[in-house]
């Protein structure tokens, strides 16, 4: 075997043993090493040469990015995320005729669509769902990502946070909990807009906690602008506080009007 693909090698199993001890220190540092060694493949993406070791090379770099990708989970940066995840995507989509199917590719992709639901990028979430294939749309991980989704724009908040409790791979929480908060941050400022106060119990409901106390942790961490009095949740300082925006109507009014002149002299 090629010295550089067997040094690489023995760097990835120190890796991987790094990620079981949760040692995140050792695993960013062993990760930038090997993302060097694979600079000196000619066989990786973009370049695809036919060297002797191609396959064991593709393997191999292809397992490094999925593990990177899950590193980022772990450790909450969804900027390392996107970046290894596109560092990932053509060892399933160019090279995905050459190797064996990963076993961890479908839970990847569906990762990435949670993200992307996440992150408010709904063009990007349905350019990923086209692009795959009619087999990965019946996998669990990415039909999970696609009815969260259906459930997030009807507004099916309940469905929304329920469905944390059916992921099909645990690594899922993490974004799951982001979009929980994304849920209540929605829900809070159409409720602030749309009440003056709602009692404690009614503010627990509307925002989907199962109890007071975090109901009341909430508040106290997202939005200590509102009151609590007398287990009456206040908005009405909110409201107080937030500038108030007039619309210009006779700027408006002036500028519709030049426009309609300039476009009576053009015509």
């Amino acid at each position: 075997m090629d010295p550089k693909l067997t040094e690489a090698s023995q760097f990835f199993e120190r890796f991987k043993a790094a990620c079981i001890r949760e040692d995140v220190d050792d695993c960013s540092k062993l990760l930038s090493s090997l993302k060097v060694m694979l600079t000196e493949f000619n066989s990786l993406p973009p370049l695809f040469e036919q060297t002797p070791n191609a396959i064991h090379e593709l393997t191999l770099a292809r397992d490094i990015y999925e593990h990177a990708v899950l590193l980022s989970v772990k450790i909450g940066d969804q900027e390392a995320f996107e970046r290894d995840f596109f560092q990932l995507k053509p060892y399933y989509t160019d090279a995905g005729n050459r190797l064996p199917q990963s076993s961890q590719e479908y839970m990847i992709l569906g990762l990435n669509l949670l993200r992307l639901l996440v992150q408010n990028r709904i063009a990007e979430f349905h350019t990923e769902l086209e692009l795959l294939s009619p087999a990965a749309l019946e996998n669990p991980c990415i039909k999970h990502a696609v009815e969260l989704e259906q459930s997030f724009m009807e507004g099916a908040y309940n469905r929304v946070l329920s469905a944390k409790q059916t992921v099909p791979y645990k690594g899922y929480d993490y974004f799951m909990d982001l979009l929980a908060k994304t849920v209540r941050d929605e829900i809070s400022g159409c409720s602030e807009k749309a009440y003056d106060y709602l009692s404690l119990n009614d503010a627990r409901q509307m925002l989907l906690f199962p109890s007071d106390n975090e109901t009341l942790q909430y508040i106290k961490e997202e939005h200590p602008e509102w009151e609590i009095k007398n287990g009456v949740v206040v908005f009405q300082k909110a409201k107080d506080s937030a500038p108030c925006k007039e619309i210009p109507s006779l700027q408006l009014i002036n500028q519709t009007l030049s426009y309609a002149r300039e476009l009576e002299r053009i015509v």
